[in-house]
């Protein structure tokens, strides 16, 4: 293989290249090691990595005690008043127990805290951040979101998805020199993994500001392009609330931008995660009977925007992790199609992680691309078993194999922060499928080929 400038000039085999060799041609014998092209992560939120790896990491936390001290910790360093932030905490690897505003209380009394579960879909606030957001027993539930409540009806500090913009514009705005040196930290934590081109779908989680995509845009990565520093290409995707936007700044300035930035699409949401029993099924959660999760999006209007944004040539993306949350976007997605007639679109639904019956076809049917994250397995089996119960979380859940079945593209992905951007680990999992603790295989059927993993990181 040859290669000058950072791009590859022919592949062949070693004879077939030497016209190519210069005085100052380098030379590096792989012994017989397979080289692979860059990999291409498909859904990654970048900046909020990168601000992550500079906050309190609460990743692989696997105690309560752990988790406090670790607050402890942060908060002995901080100046009175200051916000102390952090996440990556899953409740699930010390028993299950929700953490509650009472368990900090006691030591951030003088700085507000906010504190986002690794899924990004549920946030722990203590009371001070309770009172600046003026949080109480009277506080109505938001659309889309819940306001987790003690049996006498007072907030526990814990805020499930909508319910998040209820404190999140308290929070002091990210400098713009934070949030560029968070891309520098996070493009070099990427190249580390091998990873040279991402889907970034941003700042944008459920509760926070549609802005946040574009002033990333503006201030972030323009700044790095134009100053030379970007180090690994971006498509950048945008809140589908703000489409017609995206659409005014492709017909003015074309999709991409530079060698380094693309203009991918758009975003939304139909539900939340499943270890904030938020995703939305069919039918009700294991261990919590009454609940079938949340839809986060209006159903008529996030049909009107995705009906628009289609008609204008826009891709579109649409976070889907329930059975019922994808059957719905199925539906809608079918429905644009036949209203805006054939084309190539590729309608993408992020994580897809658990499908009804027939589901699996219906991507292929529709053509809908299926962005996955396979290390998320790792964090839901045992989730997912306890919260669905054995016979559903078997049936539906991260079903690889079945989409590769119906012709489906299977698009490859971390979700970093929300698990690590690691390429090597991830199509490791897709193949072998085996959860912390466990010896064998989770769904063994839905297990697929080193190939077809590769085929799902390749550009």
């Amino acid at each position: 293989m040859a290669i000058r400038g950072g791009r590859i000039l022919r592949v062949g085999n070693y004879s077939s290249l030497q016209d190519l060799v210069g005085s100052e041609t380098k030379m590096v014998n792989l012994q017989k090691k397979i080289a692979v092209p860059g990999f291409i992560d498909s859904h990654v939120h970048l900046i909020s990595g990168g601000l992550q790896m500079a906050r309190v990491e609460l990743h692989g936390v696997s105690q309560k005690d752990h988790f406090v001290n670790k607050v402890k910790e942060a908060a002995s360093n901080m100046q009175p008043g200051s916000w102390l932030l952090g996440g990556g905490w899953n409740n699930d690897l010390w028993g299950g127990e929700l953490p509650m505003a009472s368990w900090i209380n006691d030591i951030t009394p003088e700085n507000p805290v906010w504190l986002s579960r690794m899924d990004g879909h549920m946030g722990l606030a203590n009371s001070l951040a309770l009172k600046l957001a003026e949080i109480s027993n009277n506080t109505l539930d938001p659309d889309g979101g819940v306001v987790v409540r003690n049996s006498v009806g007072e907030p526990t500090g814990l805020l499930i998805d909508s319910a998040m913009k209820l404190v999140l514009p308290c929070i002091p705005e990210v400098s713009v020199e934070e949030r560029r040196e968070a891309l520098l930290r996070a493009s070099k934590h990427a190249l580390m993994r091998g990873v040279t081109t991402i889907v970034d779908f941003g700042r944008y989680f459920p509760g926070a500001s549609p802005e946040l995509s574009w002033e990333d845009l503006s201030d972030v990565y323009r700044w790095a392009d134009l100053s030379e520093k970007m180090k690994i290409r971006v498509c950048l995707y945008f809140p589908m609330e703000t489409w017609t936007r995206l659409h005014e700044l492709i017909n003015r300035a074309g999709r991409k931008l530079s060698q380094w930035i693309y203009l991918g699409g758009l975003k939304s949401y139909a539900d939340g995660s499943l270890g904030s029993n938020s995703a939305l099924f069919h039918e009700p959660y294991a261990d919590e009977p009454l609940n079938h999760g949340l839809q986060l999006a209006d159903a008529e209007k996030l049909y009107n925007m995705t009906l628009s944004s289609d008609k204008s040539g826009l891709q579109v993306a649409i976070h889907a992790i329930g059975d019922r949350a994808n059957d719905l976007i199925l539906d809608l997605y079918k429905s644009v199609a036949s209203k805006n007639g054939m084309r190539d679109r590729r309608f993408r639904i992020e994580h897809a992680q658990h499908l009804s019956p027939g589901a699996a076809a219906r991507f292929g049917e529709q053509e809908v691309v299926a962005s996955v994250q396979p290390d998320h397995l790792l964090d839901d089996a045992n989730s997912a078993i306890k919260k669905l119960g054995d016979k559903r979380a078997q049936r539906g859940s991260y079903l690889f194999n079945s989409l590769l079945a119906g012709n489906v593209q299977l698009a490859l992905g971390s979700d970093w922060p929300v698990a690590d951007i690691n390429p090597l680990r991830s199509i490791k999992t897709a193949m072998r499928r085996v959860p912390p603790g466990w010896e064998n295989a989770w769904i063994p059927s839905e297990c697929i080929s080193l190939s077809d993993a590769l085929n799902g990181y390749a550009p």
